[in-house]
């Protein structure tokens, strides 16, 4: 019985250092498809191929899709697998909702150089910024942010930093938002010391307690990846102007799943929350 329970033990304790020394490769999956797999010209949308240089020098790709008499743009910030031509179904939606879009390609995805961190996403968010900002010639209170999933997280990180320079955005939207990656983690894995194994953080629940931008947080209840407890608690720590939009469908398929409730709820935020706040939050309505 002592020798089995030491084994297990040695098991357990070689289980626990793994999740410490690999945590980055279960959250980033860059390798999920690097490769494009199609583009806007196949919706038969008007694009424009982009490449973002950070301010630590490394060269990202991004895809800028005007729409013909936009009403906002939409920095999109996408989950942690795939690259940005998978993102092709929702660029779609928000195309139909009058939004540019612009995507952007984190470090080490897609065509991206580098290599994922919570640092260098950072980075990465503020790089994609200042293109809307200086080559778009976007207005703040013309931008949107969007991230699902970690880019949720992402997009979150980045609204605290433009809090920081007293620069408002139109609006922030977090779909499949989680609280931090140790509390999701300690969700996913109870059998292990999760939440103190964590390297990584993105405390989204903490960010959004500093977010003055009308938000709206977008969860299925189907969700089977990232719990809708988690973007419940989110929501319950942002201040407001906010909304909780609740979907149906699974984490990665939730957007189509539950069309059109969806992209009716995504419209009636922008209209009543950020569009009739005129020139405090967003343009004035048409």
């Amino acid at each position: 019985m002592a020798k089995f329970l030491l084994s297990l033990a040695i098991v357990y304790a070689l289980v626990v250092a793994l999740m410490w020394a690999f945590q980055d490769r279960l959250l980033y999956l860059p390798h999920a498809g690097r490769e494009h797999v199609s583009s806007p010209a196949d919706l038969g949308l008007g694009w424009e191929e982009v490449t973002l240089t950070t301010e630590d020098s490394v060269a990202l790709d991004a895809w800028w899709i005007p729409a013909p008499e936009p009403r906002a743009s939409l920095l999109f910030f996408h989950g942690n697998a795939g690259n940005i031509s998978h993102r092709l179904e929702s660029i779609a939606q928000f195309q139909r909702l009058g939004l540019s879009v612009f995507i952007v390609d984190y470090r080490g995805y897609g065509r991206s150089e580098g290599r994922p961190s919570e640092a260098g996403t950072a980075l990465d968010a503020r790089a994609a910024w200042q293109w809307l900002r200086n080559e778009a010639e976007q207005e703040a209170d013309e931008i949107v942010l969007f991230g699902r999933s970690l880019g949720a997280a992402i997009a979150a990180e980045l609204a605290v930093s433009l809090e920081e320079q007293q620069t408002t955005p139109a609006a922030v939207i977090l779909e499949s938002p989680f609280r931090s990656v140790p509390e999701l983690a300690q969700q996913l894995y109870p059998f292990l010391p999760a939440r103190w194994l964590a390297r990584i953080h993105y405390p989204v629940e903490d960010y959004v307690t500093q977010i003055s931008a009308p938000l709206l947080v977008i969860h299925s209840r189907d969700d089977e990846i990232i719990p809708v407890a988690q973007g419940e608690a989110v929501y319950r720590a942002a201040r407001e102007p906010k909304r909780l939009l609740e979907i149906q469908g699974g984490h990665n398929t939730g957007f189509l799943d539950s069309e059109p409730v969806y992209s009716e709820g995504i419209d009636a935020f922008l209209s009543e929350l950020v569009e009739s706040a005129g020139g405090e939050h967003g343009q004035p309505p048409d």
